[in-house]
């Protein structure tokens, strides 16, 4: 029989209902409970099932998922709460590549999506197996099962033979499958926060009677928010806190909660989290800090058993400010402000200043969540929520941490494409961690790492708390600019100059106005206006000539944005102007954003109100308006860039790549750099041009590798190898422009003396011709996935650090970016009389090396450089392959973190 230990992986995930099961493979242990599955089903749904309704057929079936295990066969199944719900197997036979699926589902949970999340984690288990298709048959009448097959976004084919249907579902992992996916689980995500986000009834847990408590300040909050729902503390000494019930247990409580704040110490948190699962609670507010690590794996497992979704713990709270709703769970100091931003952070401090200053602002808030430790609900569950939320157009997140990067990334990607969303870059100091000595790994850090996920999301990052405030004044009240042209109109000179300075530094263009508009401008300005760009209307400018001024500049088609800066004048005192006015006062349309800049300001950004409608950004400094309106041109830029693409590569040869990989970890299952003849093999297995190269371990062998290596000059290069070896050039172990066997024995005479004890080879290669040396790497981040790292490269790579990074798999436009990122770009493209270099084959490069890092899993580490770009090919000089013994796995399966 199997081990009845229950010891295979578990993995938990959300039905259609947003409930919570656990994915397991069978155990022994489980043959009572699956017969049981079976012999409950109704006779139609056995018949559907089986053909036949027979009862013997549930032991049978039984039998099968609980028999000893043999190679083709896997079975998984779902629980909740302890109780099988679902199983879904396959079995190979001969093939190997082609499986048999069959699946059950326990009546009256039919349509909440039990079979499709069993499927979809079969499928991710066949793909590891090396299965490529699924097989099954279904009786014609069986419109659910075909319902299932069809809806999973999987090419499924089907063959009628007489009441029966062959379906045959290929398992590729396309565009199309990962986005069936993604909705259904965006679905089932939503459905799960309800209950923490929009309860209709809340319990506070640890407010106590006397002033100061956490439990009690949030149970505060609540009331005095105006909490539409039913609200009660649970506190066995008294019988109301602040005039609300107070019961002695959450299992004592008139009904049973959505929501429950748990505010005692760490301590009984567990035990609090255990009696609120129990009864049934769908969803825990855990504010409570300092849990340790047996607390937190108690906290975990009960959300996880009972099914309940929760933020925290160490967080400030979660606040929806609906006013059919009016939920503010926080203990911070002033109610937030209804309105239309989303916010999730991990920091409580960086919580209540964003709280703050959209409140400010008028921008508002819609809904709040202080992530805090994060052990559930996180920001990809927060993007999900306000995609779906018609109450929220823009999106602010400070994250420490990613739990699922990719899965985030292909979230965000959607979201970003319907509201901006913003982000702190946190941490950017942080030196990042280091697999290893090699180029690839120095040049990674966790900063580029984050840069790389935010820019292929269109994710805009700010570098502060205040920066981000700017961007979202400038995101919440204006419309996008077409592009990166702006306009400066100034009644001081100097408020100009350093406007322009801080355009200019921002990356934004300041276009020469053109004859006509000069001519149109100088037509409503004072004299002695100076029509540049900056435009120096004078100090004599009226509110009425700055606002004719605007508006023309705002109709003229080279300009995408105007700023203006403003200094307060006794000129302007005198005669009552407001020149803000001729900026807010005047109603209608604006299609281009238009920005203030005012010196004497108190406040970093305000939102000034508009004659008729909307609001203008106006800020105390010209670097924040600029940074603000940067940020803007890249999203749209970004917005008009259309998705990315995965091309077709041939010569592809995963399988053998995989046995490769399992070969090398066998005979070191700790991992390690790869010799030359196993890297070079992985390479040919994906395609990657190398220079030719051959082994020698003696100095005949040398002679005899030159002499087959020798190109038209005769000329040939000789590198040593050892186990551990990185920079060659560093340690002095490479011999160039080697002519005759003389100079070949030589050297090898020289590594050998050298090195004795280490060297364990040398590699004999032709001459390089004459090209551009570039880098190109890859660094397999554990939370991230795997970077592609591409550069100037030789022996300054480290020195220079001139690198771009992208998170793989790559499309065409992320290699794009790559290629041109780098300060070397204009060396590629012909820059200096060389001509361009194969930028396709360049492209090609790159795209089979994430090809390589997406497949393989234990690829920990890749570093070729120098790569040899010319005009007629690129290839690789020199590779080193660094192998971990990591498992695979899918970043796209639907799970909870």
């Amino acid at each position: 029989m199997k081990d009845d230990t229950l010891s295979g992986p578990r993995t938990h995930a959300l039905l259609a209902d947003g409930t919570t099961v656990c994915i397991r493979p069978v155990a022994a242990s489980d043959h009572e409970q699956l017969q049981g599955l079976y012999e409950e089903m109704s006779p139609e749904n056995l018949r559907l099932r089986f053909f036949a309704a027979s009862r013997r057929s549930a032991q049978m079936a039984a039998d099968r998922a609980c028999a000893p295990p043999h190679p083709g066969y896997r079975a998984l199944l779902a629980e909740r709460n302890g109780q099988v719900i679902g199983l879904a197997e396959y079995e190979t036979g001969d093939s190997g590549t082609e499986a048999e699926i069959s699946i059950a589902v326990a009546d009256g949970l039919h349509h909440r999506g039990v079979g499709t999340l069993l499927v979809e984690h079969l499928v991710s288990a066949a793909r590891a197996d090396g299965v490529t298709s699924f097989t099954a048959d279904a009786l014609s009448e069986n419109q659910e099962i075909l319902r299932l097959f069809a809806d999973l976004g999987l090419r499924t084919a089907r063959r009628f033979e007489g009441p029966e249907v062959r379906c045959t579902i290929a398992l590729d992992e396309d565009d199309t499958y990962l986005t069936a996916v993604e909705e259904r689980g965006r679905a089932a995500g939503v459905e799960s926060l309800r209950p923490l986000l929009r309860p209709t009834a809340v319990a506070v847990i640890g407010a106590g009677r006397k002033p100061g408590s956490v439990g009690r300040a949030i149970l505060h909050q609540l009331k005095a928010g105006g909490y539409t729902g039913r609200l009660w503390a649970v506190n066995p000494a008294v019988t109301s806190v602040l005039g609300v019930p107070s019961h002695a247990s959450v299992g004592a409580l008139p009904r049973t909660p959505d929501l429950v704040v748990v505010a005692v110490p760490a301590a009984a948190v567990p035990a609090a989290a255990e009696e609120c699962g129990k009864a049934g609670v769908r969803a825990l507010l855990v504010v409570t800090a300092g849990l340790d690590a047996e607390q937190a794996t108690a906290l975990r497992t009960a959300c996880r058993t009972y099914g309940m979704r929760m933020v925290g713990p160490n967080c400030l709270g979660i606040s929806n400010t609906d006013p059919q709703l009016c939920l503010d769970a926080t203990f911070a100091a002033h109610h937030p402000r209804p309105g239309s931003a989303g916010v999730a952070v991990q920091s409580g401090g960086v919580g209540i200043a964003l709280l703050d200053g959209l409140s400010r602002q008028g921008i508002g808030v819609s809904s709040f969540v202080s992530l805090g430790d994060k052990y559930d609900v996180s920001g990809n569950d927060m993007l999900q929520w306000w995609e779906s939320d018609t109450r929220t157009d823009l999106a602010l997140l400070h994250l420490e941490s990613f739990g699922n990067p990719r899965a985030f990334s292909r979230t965000a990607r959607r979201v970003t494409r319907r509201m901006p969303v913003l982000t702190v870059d946190a941490g950017r100091t942080e030196a990042g961690r280091r697999a290893a000595a090699s180029h690839t790994a120095a040049a990674a850090t966790r900063t580029m790492t984050r840069q790389a996920l935010f820019t292929q999301a269109g994710i805009t990052a700010t570098h502060s708390v205040g920066e981000l405030l700017e961007a979202a004044a400038l995101l919440h009240s204006q419309p996008l600019p077409a592009g990166s042209r702006v306009a400066i109109v100034t009644n001081a000179g100097g408020a100009g100059v350093l406007s322009a300075d801080a355009c200019a530094e921002a990356g934004l263009t300041l276009p020469a106005p053109t004859p006509e508009l000069v001519e149109d401008l100088l037509a409503v300005l004072p004299e002695g206006a100076a029509i540049g760009n900056p435009v120096d209307a004078t100090a004599a400018v009226t509110e009425e000539q700055l606002g004719d001024c605007v508006d023309r500049i705002m109709r003229h088609p080279g300009v995408d944005a105007v700023l203006v800066a403003l200094v307060p004048t006794a000129v302007a005192a005198a005669t009552g102007d407001d020149l803000v006015k001729a900026v807010t006062g005047r109603s209608g349309h604006r299609p281009k954003p238009v920005v203030v800049v005012r010196l004497e300001q108190g406040l970093p950004v305000e939102l000034l109100p508009r004659t008729g409608a909307g609001t203008v950004p106006a800020y105390a400094e010209p670097q924040a308006a600029a940074r603000a309106l940067a940020h803007a041109a890249h999203r749209t830029a970004w917005l008009a860039r259309p998705a990315g693409t995965f091309p077709d590569l041939d010569g592809i040869a995963t399988a053998r790549a995989h046995a490769c990989v399992e070969t090398y970890l066998k005979i070191h299952p700790d991992g390690g750099w790869l010799d030359p003849r196993t890297c070079a093999e992985l390479l040919d297995c994906y395609g990657i041009p190398q220079l030719p190269w051959a082994w020698a371990t003696t100095e005949d062998e040398a002679v005899l590798a030159a002499d087959r290596m020798r190109g038209a000059d005769g000329r040939v290069v000789m590198k040593g190898h050892w186990p551990g070896l990185l920079h060659k050039s560093a340690q002095h172990a490479v011999h160039l422009d080697l002519r005759g066997d003389s100079q070949v024995r030589a050297a090898f005479r020289d590594l050998g003396t050298r090195f004795a004890g280490l060297l364990t080879g040398v590699v004999v290669q032709p001459l390089a011709a004459r090209g551009t040396e570039l880098f190109a790497g890859v660094v397999q981040d554990e939370v991230f996935g795997p970077l592609v790292l591409f550069g100037l490269g030789g022996t300054a790579t480290e020195i220079l650090a001139d690198h771009a990074a992208r998170l793989a798999p790559l499309t065409d436009h992320d290699v794009h970016d790559l290629i041109t990122s780098p300060r070397c770009a204009p060396l590629l493209f012909g820059a200096g009389g060389g001509g361009p270099v194969d930028l396709p084959g360049l492209e090609q490069l790159l795209h089979r090396l994430s090809r390589m890092a997406s497949d393989l899993a234990q690829l920990a580490e890749a570093d070729f450089n120098p790569v040899l770009a010319a005009p007629g090919a690129v290839t690789v000089l020199d590779a080193r392959l660094r192998l971990l013994p990591r498992r695979q796995q899918d970043p796209y399966l639907r799970r909870l973190r």
